[in-house]
């Protein structure tokens, strides 16, 4: 059985999923290569290993098949669910006999913990079998509806890969267990609603069973925050209609605005509509890095959300003010930009505007890439844009909980990704992110086939007795060229969209080397003509070296520039310095050429851009003030590299922004 298009009366595009949509080569389809053969099995050697990690264990104690108490977060469930939503993904496009027993074997031990009521939370299911008291949802950090919502959304995966029915009957149950909340104990709900992943999951479990109970229940999810008085760090100080800008913790903003654009596509609710129009176009306005990184501060507040001391929220892991965005201290959960393609792609959906897929490609290029390592299997928590020596101060690690197995990281000033995380959680949500990447690639609407991303895939699409089938060979996004080939049409085929990037500048497109007009940036390009097997579609994207600056508001980054070609952001390494060159010392001339040149790192070809900097004199002090001195500024060879390499040679320092010199 394969996913069916979900039906989504008031989005006129449908997501291709793995049966009409595949990343068949090139660099998407490398990165789904690896992910099949590295991220999704080395994640599952750590859930399932207690010397490094409880996910596995704690199901096992709370089934009785061991014996213990509940170690690491409360959330921890929910990594279990999400690396068994990418392994149910991988299952479908690339079924291994190891993956279809291992996923069986965790339906049937999630299901043997389920409380008739649909209850699953193995901290407390532990406590209870150890006889200790545990009351539900006695804390909203205990991130029980976030842990079902995961749950629900695992159940809907496997039935629509496998037509198994038992996690989807774990799934209705865990519904019925928050509807049963919405109807008897709404404030307890509204209170729980921490990081809403069960918004997006009840709208799945809706579209796969169109049992509208599920649809109405979202709608309750809706009326119970809105009826809660609570803080920006949730997202439930204002009711949602009356938000206008968004503020606090930036994993719990995007989910919760991702599963609200679901619930547009059911109901058509155009006031909510214009509501999270103003919202995504805040983010991306003002709050958004250039890497695509959401949630600047690793701890805010909420400074406008009321003129009252008192009401004023604390938030981790915060949206800060408009152009607030630090590059050292940068947070940018990986989670959280995550949830920026979740949020954007329903966006996509509905309104079938091409802004919302350059930001899913400026995020999957840049932030989402540099949470992993090229190996596949070391990760980000957070997403700085600068890391520097001996910072005076250690960077938080995020989610300890004194409970973790692995050894301590290394020292904040030699920041590396890490094999396994005291807080699991992005980890497993890059891995399903990326094993369902191919749902990003197409889209299906009555208007014909609509391509978002470039990167090496396969798409086909039928309307009636009308087809289309397209493969792409590109180098992209190392190539400014990318041909589509014509494999199969009937009916003369179908009308083909294009994505042009808002990025680009002079893109030309032919078919069968005949030149076609192309739209502005940031648009869809229509082909409507009568399609024939063999028929070539060649759009090029010409990828000059760009030189950016940003907003005169964005104080950290006054007076300098980053450097981006085509979607990639590019960063300077000390690994790519000469000896003695520091890095605050290092600037960019004005005018100067940076030219392309073909590089390795960790095993894998890249581009690099190559060129002269200038060197500043070094500071001849560690005071917080010094003399400027009159001595020359020298110049030095070296290269920048794309963003989500960085930090792949061992630690070093790295800035996406560098000072600008004439």
């Amino acid at each position: 059985m394969t996913a069916p298009l979900a039906a989504r009366p008031h989005a006129p595009l449908r997501p291709l999923t793995a049966s009409h949509a595949q990343w068949a080569r090139g660099f998407w389809g490398d990165v789904h290569e690896r992910t099949r053969s590295v991220t999704v099995p080395s994640i599952w050697n750590d859930l399932s290993n207690p010397e490094v990690s409880p996910g596995l264990r704690n199901f096992l104690i709370a089934a009785g098949k061991e014996q213990g108490e509940h170690i690491g977060p409360p959330f921890m469930d929910g990594d279990l669910y999400k690396w068994l939503e990418a392994a149910i993904s991988q299952l479908e496009t690339d079924p291994e006999p190891w993956l279809a027993e291992t996923i069986a074997e965790m339906v049937a031990l999630i299901a043997s913990v389920q409380r008739d009521d649909g209850y699953v939370h193995t901290p407390t299911l532990i406590a209870a079998r150890n006889g200790v008291g545990a009351v539900e949802l006695a804390d909203r950090f205990h991130f029980e509806t976030y842990n079902l919502g995961h749950l629900i959304t695992a159940g809907v995966r496997h039935y629509e890969v496998t037509g198994e029915t038992t996690l989807l009957d774990v799934a209705k149950k865990a519904a019925a267990y928050l509807e049963g909340l919405a109807n008897n104990e709404p404030l307890e709900l509204a209170r729980s609603a921490i990081c809403p992943s069960h918004y997006m999951a009840v709208i799945d479990l809706y579209r796969v069973t169109d049992d509208k109970r599920y649809l109405e229940l979202a709608n309750a999810f809706v009326r119970v925050r809105d009826d809660f008085h609570g803080g920006d760090d949730n997202q439930d100080r204002l009711p949602v209609r009356e938000q206008k800008v968004v503020a606090g913790h930036a994993v719990r903003a995007n989910y919760l605005y991702a599963g609200l654009a679901d619930l547009v596509a059911e109901t058509g609710d155009d006031e909510l509509t214009r509501v999270l129009n103003g919202l995504w176009n805040d983010v991306v306005d003002n709050k958004l890095y250039i890497t695509g990184g959401c949630g600047a501060l690793y701890d805010g507040a909420s400074p406008d959300g009321n003129p009252w001391q008192e009401d004023i929220s604390r938030v981790h892991q915060a949206y800060g003010r408009a152009y607030q965005l630090p590059n050292t201290t940068a947070h940018n959960e990986s989670c959280a930009n995550i949830g920026m393609i979740l949020w954007s792609e329903r966006m996509l959906a509905l309104s079938g505007e091409a802004r919302y897929a350059d930001v899913i490609e400026q995020i999957a290029y840049n932030s989402l890439l540099a949470s992993i390592g090229l190996g596949g299997h070391e990760y980000f928590y957070t997403n700085a844009l600068r890391q520097v020596r001996d910072l005076p101060f250690p960077l938080r690690r995020p989610g300890d909980t004194g409970q973790q197995v692995v050894p301590a990281p290394p020292p904040s000033d030699e920041r590396v990704r890490e094999s396994y995380l005291p807080c699991y959680c992005c980890p497993p949500n890059i891995a399903r992110t990326l094993a369902r990447f191919h749902e990003r690639a197409a889209s299906a609407s009555s208007e014909g086939l609509f391509i978002h991303q470039y990167g090496g895939s396969d798409v086909r699409w039928a309307d009636g007795e009308r087809s289309i089938a397209l493969s792409e060979d590109s180098n992209y996004p190392w190539n400014e060229r990318i041909t589509f080939t014509v494999t199969a049409a009937t009916g003369g085929g179908l009308p083909v969209h294009l994505r042009i990037p808002g990025w680009v500048r002079g893109a030309q497109l032919s078919v069968n080397g005949e030149a076609v007009d192309v739209t502005d940036p940031s648009s869809y390009t229509r082909i409507d003509r009568e399609w024939n097997d063999g028929d070539t579609i060649e759009l090029v994207l010409p990828m000059p070296v760009r030189v950016l600056r940003a907003h005169r508001l964005a104080e950290e980054v006054t007076n300098q520039v980053a450097v981006q070609r085509g979607p990639i952001v590019y960063t300077l390494e000390t690994h790519d310095l000469p000896e003695g060159v520091r890095l605050e010392q290092v600037a960019l001339r004005r005018g100067t050429t940076l030219t392309p040149e073909t590089a390795t790192i960790a095993g894998h070809e890249i581009v690099a851009l190559a060129g002269e900097f200038a060197v500043l004199p070094a500071s001849g002090s560690e005071e917080l003030y010094e003399d400027l001195t009159s001595e020359p500024v020298q110049t030095v060879s070296a290269r920048l590299v794309p963003y989500y390499t960085w930090a792949n040679r061992g630690p070093g320092e790295m800035s996406v922004w560098l000072p600008v010199v004439w």
